[in-house]
Parts: structure tokens; C-alpha cells; sequence
């Protein structure tokens, strides 16, 4: 049986990047307050949510040229943006790669807000747009490898999770970070299954959420997040297995004790707290040693903390990583 993705827009009807971006820029940086109302009164269907509103003024500037970037993947190439947005892993849509891509408008991501909890002391909730506020996003584009049982090196848009962080003050007992994502089994199909337990958890040691390196990404390859890749806001640690960056996050909460996660609560056996890459330690199904490049024909090489041991691997001193994997 054929399978149709939805909606189905004609080519006709796209509007040309190009324009789009004009009409980005336009917004920013032509139109006064009244004008923008004016606007909107004469063409409703302009109207924005806050925080479409929020992504406009933040990410205008990125839709066209070429793409600043810090790089922190060496002179690798990028991968191509359609493989990054057909073939990945987001259960909550389902298991094979290309379940994301072909329901992902399913996800409701406006409006969002992410609860930060526990050992803080300026706890609640916030809505996306209030998060985003003076991040200044069109000057943070970072260029990192990612692993899952394959590789990529993706242009990520965000900011360092610490950040986030110590606008929320952690307290003296905060020693590690939960993270949840979203649950919404009338939308997400996969969540009507028992994958794992839902909603998602993942976790961090506090001191791995502060590298600079942990990032929160609202964006990629010039653009807002796309929902099969963990829109609207999503966790990137990119010295980890990719199971550790939660998608689609909607709480962030600082305990004391080593909490669980999604996939140590399904099989312990095989999936650890930390997820580091390591090319010594096997999976029990397969080895890790090598990997494969999406975009490439064979496998190379897997490196230690995927290639960033120099910024890393000081967080793991005197730890015996075949025993915490």
C-alpha cells in the first residue's frame, strides 16, 4: 500500500527560499511596532504566536548565505540535511528511521514551555519564547559530530545548557539533571506502544550538564528545529551516544541521587547512565569500534569521546569506563 505524507502541497504553492528569507529579514529589521500591526490588520494570515514571534527576531538573519559556525567537528563535512531529517531515531513516532519524517506534523510545538524544578532556587515554568530571550541565536551555530549506531556533523543552533542553568540557581545539592520529554499519546503514535515507559527520560551528572559542550538546540542547519529532529527545544551532548539527547523537551529537574533513565529502566544490561562513546566497550549485540558516516560508502574509525576527548575526558578522571558505560 502506497503511504502519503501529510499534507501534500504542491510545488506551486512553496514559497522560494529566497523570499522567505527576504520576508524574515524584512520583519526584523524594517517594520516599527505599529507598522507590524498595521501589517497584521491588513493580512491576518501574518498574525504570529509569541513564539513564532520569538523565532523570527532570533533567527532571521540565518536563512540565506552561508552559515557561520564554530566547528568543532575539525574540516569534516557536513551531512547532508535531508539525510539528517529522514533517517533518525524518535521513537515517540515510531522505530523505523523514516517513522519521524512522515509523522512528525503531529507534534504540536506552539506553544511550549519547559518546567525547571528541584534543586534550584528559582523554580517554574517558562514558556520557549521567555527561555530564548537575550540568547542572541543567530551568532550560535555549532558544527559537532553526532553518534547513534551511525555519525553525522550537524550545523546545531542553541546555547550552552549551563546557562539555562544558572539563570535558575542550582543549589548546593544539585548533583544531577533529569530530563522528560514530551507526552502526547493522542498525537505521537509511538507512545501508544509499550517501547519504553513513557513520557522519555534521560540524565546528566551536573557537571556534565555544565560543559559548555551540553547544549540546548532550538535549530539546524539554518532554520528552526524540525519536529522529527526534537522540535522545538532539544538536548545535544555530542561526546555521547545519541540516545542521551532527548527530544522535545518539556521538564528539567536538578536532584541529588543518580536518577534513571528510559533505557536503563528497559534493559540496564545494555545501555549505561553514562553513554560515552567508546570505541572499547561493545554493545552486547554488536561492536562499537567502528562506525558509519551517513552520506559515506563504509565504516571508519570510532574515536574516543566521539573526537572530543581534549574538552572531555577530564569529567571521567580515574573512572574505569568498561564499568561505568
Amino acid at each position: 500500500m502506497a503511504r502519503y505524507r501529510y499534507p501534500a502541497i504542491p510545488e506551486s504553492e512553496v514559497t522560494p527560499r529566497e523570499l522567505f528569507a527576504q520576508r524574515r529579514r524584512f520583519l526584523k529589521g524594517t517594520l516599527t511596532r505599529g507598522a507590524a500591526l498595521g501589517m497584521v490588520a491588513a493580512a491576518p494570515g501574518l498574525l504570529l504566536s509569541p513564539t513564532s514571534r520569538a523565532w523570527t527576531e532570533t533567527l532571521s538573519g540565518q536563512l540565506s548565505g552561508e552559515l557561520p559556525s564554530r566547528s568543532l567537528a575539525g574540516e569534516e563535512a557536513l551531512t547532508d540535511r535531508k539525510d539528517v531529517t529522514t533517517y533518525n531515531n524518535f521513537y515517540e513516532f515510531g522505530t523505523r528511521k523514516s517513522d519521524p519524517e512522515v509523522y512528525a506534523h503531529k507534534l504540536v510545538t506552539d506553544p511550549w514551555s519547559v518546567s525547571i524544578e528541584g534543586e534550584v532556587g528559582k523554580p517554574g515554568s517558562f514558556a520557549l519564547e521567555d527561555i530564548l530571550a537575550g540568547q542572541a541565536l543567530e551568532e550560535r551555530i555549532y558544527r559537532l559530530r553526532c553518534v547513534e549506531a551511525w555519525s553525522m556533523v550537524i550545523p546545531w543552533i542553541g546555547f550552552p545548557l549551563a546557562e539555562l542553568l544558572k539563570r535558575h540557581e542550582p543549589t548546593s545539592r544539585a548533583r544531577y539533571v533529569v530530563f522528560e520529554s514530551i507526552f502526547d499519546p493522542d498525537n505521537l503514535r509511538g507512545q501508544r506502544r509499550s517501547i519504553i515507559e513513557w513520557p522519555y527520560r534521560e540524565g546528566l551528572r551536573i557537571d556534565e550538564a555544565m560543559h559548555p559542550l551540553t547544549l540546548l538546540a532550538v535549530g539546524m542547519y539554518g532554520e528552526r528545529m524540525p519536529n522529527q529532529n526534537g522540535a522545538p527545544i532539544r538536548l545535544v551532548v555530542p561526546w555521547k551516544y545519541g540516545f542521551k539527547s532527548i527530544k522535545s523537551v518539556v521538564s528539567i529537574r536538578l536532584v541529588e541521587e543518580m536518577p534513571t533513565t528510559s533505557w536503563i529502566d528497559q534493559n540496564p544490561d545494555e545501555y549505561g547512565f553514562y553513554a560515552n562513546v567508546n570505541p572499547a566497550v561493545d554493545h552486547p549485540r554488536w561492536s562499537q569500534a567502528r562506525e558509519r558516516r551517513i552520506g559515506e560508502s563504509g565504516r571508519r574509525d570510532t574515536l574516543m569521546f566521539n573526537g572530543y576527548a581534549d574538552e572531555v575526558a577530564e569529567l571521567y578522571a580515574g573512572m574505569d569506563l568498561n564499568q561505568h558505560f
